[in-house]
This record gives C-alpha cells, sequence and structure tokens, in this order.
C-alpha cells in the first residue's frame, strides 16, 4: 500500500462521495453525510476537503449544477427541470444551488432567433417585479416601483429583437412564490437556473456575488481585490449596477468602504429594507 494514502480515510471518502451522487436530489445536510461514513461533523469537513478539494457543501453544489444543466435539456421549463433534480424542497440555501451561466457568443449574434422569453409582472416582498425567463434560465428580475413593465420589455426587445415574448403572468407569480417560498424555517431561497448576457467581466462579478455566503456583505473594493484587479472598484461598481436579476444574484449585499449601505440600482430604500429582512431571517435560523 502506498504509505501516503491512509485506506480506511480513502474508503471514507468514496462513501461520502457515492452518497452525495445519489442522494442530491434530497439535498442532505453535512450532518446526515458525516454520519453515512461515521466522523463528526468537523473531522469529515476537514477531511473532505483534504481529499477533494472542496467542502462536502461546494461538491453538493456542483453535482446539482451538473443535474440541473443537463435536466435543462430534457425538461420543458426551468421549473420542471428544477423539480427533476429535488430544487424545489425546504431547507435550500440559496448560494448552495443558484447556477449561472452567461449566453454564447452565437446566441447573442442571433439576436433571440428561435428563442422564447415568458415574462410578467409579480407581487414579492418588496414590491412589484417584471420577471422573465426562457428555457435557459432566468434572465430578468427587476423591481417596478409602480411604473408598468413597457420599459422593461423595451430593453429586452433591443437585445432580443428575434425572440418570440410572450406575456405570462401567472407563470411570474409561480416563479415569485418559489424564490420567495415561507416554510416553517422561515423564508428559503430555491434555486433555479440563471442565464445572464453580460461582458466576462461583468459575469465575474455576478459570479463573484452569488459565492457570498448567505446574508454576508462585501464592499466594492473587497470585491475588486477578490477579483484580481485592486484598483477595480469603480469598474465592479458599474458591472453591480448592471446586475439583470435583482435579490437571486444578490448585488444588495454589495456596501460602500464606510461600511454604509450606498446606492441600489432599484432605490436606497429597498435595499435597507432587503438588509432588514435578510437580518430577521438569519435570526430565525
Amino acid at each position: 500500500m502506498d504509505s501516503f494514502v491512509d485506506s480506511r480515510e480513502f474508503a471514507r471518502m468514496t462513501r461520502a462521495i457515492e452518497f452525495i451522487e445519489r442522494e442530491y436530489q434530497r439535498q442532505p445536510r453535512l450532518a446526515e453525510i458525516a454520519r453515512h461514513v461515521g466522523l463528526s461533523e468537523y473531522h469529515f469537513n476537514r477531511l473532505f476537503r483534504r481529499w477533494t478539494g472542496l467542502t462536502p457543501k461546494q461538491y453538493l453544489a456542483e453535482v446539482t449544477s451538473r443535474a440541473a444543466s443537463a435536466a435543462l435539456r430534457e425538461e420543458p421549463s426551468v421549473m420542471d427541470a428544477a423539480l427533476s433534480v429535488g430544487l424545489s424542497g425546504g431547507g435550500r440555501l440559496h448560494d448552495l444551488t443558484v447556477t449561472l451561466e452567461a449566453m454564447s457568443p452565437g446566441e447573442i449574434r442571433a439576436r433571440g432567433a428561435g428563442v422564447q422569453i415568458r415574462h410578467g409582472v409579480s407581487e414579492t416582498p418588496f414590491g412589484s417585479a417584471f420577471i422573465a425567463e426562457t428555457t435557459r434560465g432566468l434572465m430578468r428580475l427587476g423591481f417596478l416601483d409602480g411604473r408598468s413593465d413597457t420599459t422593461e420589455i423595451a430593453a429586452l426587445r433591443v437585445l432580443w429583437p428575434h425572440a418570440k415574448f410572450v406575456r405570462d403572468d401567472a407563470r411570474a407569480r409561480e416563479l415569485a412564490a418559489t424564490l420567495w417560498r415561507r416554510n416553517s424555517g422561515g423564508h428559503e431561497s430555491v434555486t433555479l437556473p440563471l442565464a445572464v448576457t453580460g461582458t466576462n467581466f461583468q459575469v465575474q462579478v455576478w459570479r463573484a456575488l452569488l459565492e457570498l455566503d448567505p446574508g454576508a456583505t462585501v464592499t466594492y473594493s473587497a470585491l475588486a481585490r477578490k477579483l484580481g484587479v485592486p484598483d477595480g472598484a469603480r469598474a465592479v461598481g458599474n458591472a453591480v449596477g448592471a446586475n439583470p436579476i435583482a435579490w437571486v444574484i444578490p448585488c444588495h449585499r454589495v456596501l460602500k468602504a464606510s461600511g454604509e449601505l450606498g446606492g441600489y440600482r432599484w432605490g436606497a430604500a429597498r435595499k435597507q429594507m432587503i438588509h432588514r429582512w435578510e437580518e430577521r431571517r438569519a435570526g430565525m435560523s
């Protein structure tokens, strides 16, 4: 036996990986996976990361993401795909299950040819919102502040002039109910795939926001440093401001260097309300 390999550890990690791959639709918690291989949560978490380079939480997210991508090619809608991989049950954590894909250059060049965009308006905990999706995923969520959705639809038509636009308020309400689901444990966000259009840098910023721990905040400068552009706080700010999917891509968690909330594309007051809402939610957990 190779002296650098602990066969018992290897066997346990293999069992853990097989368990996650088999049970991902239930989104098992760390305690359950650790119990399955006969280790404490703390020991298992450290051991799994040493062997795989990922935490169990990150590995479960990867498995779920792969399954969601496959389901999107086979299921008739985003919601059906989410349901098929077990993403709609209670206890889902927003940062575990959200997947983000950028539109390909070919799709952008086609300008929506062959694409159906379903869109509508729904009430949310933070006011009326315009919501739009394709079979690839949620593509737009913006708060309306009493305005009609005409401006939002016009903006999408500029990007996707050849797409077929279908009004579906019932679907928008269904998506809103899913995103702001309330259950016995409080509000829980549920994953849906996101399909965004943006520059490479914008997409990098949006991915970094999705990697924030639930409820965590970050400054523009810290986000710039994380992305390897220490002098790029202004560029990061512009990318944050261009976020096309409010709430789900949590641009509301980006603060000024002073710790103040700062501006928000959908209003400073709404940003304050969202922070209060998340603080109350954290208190329930």
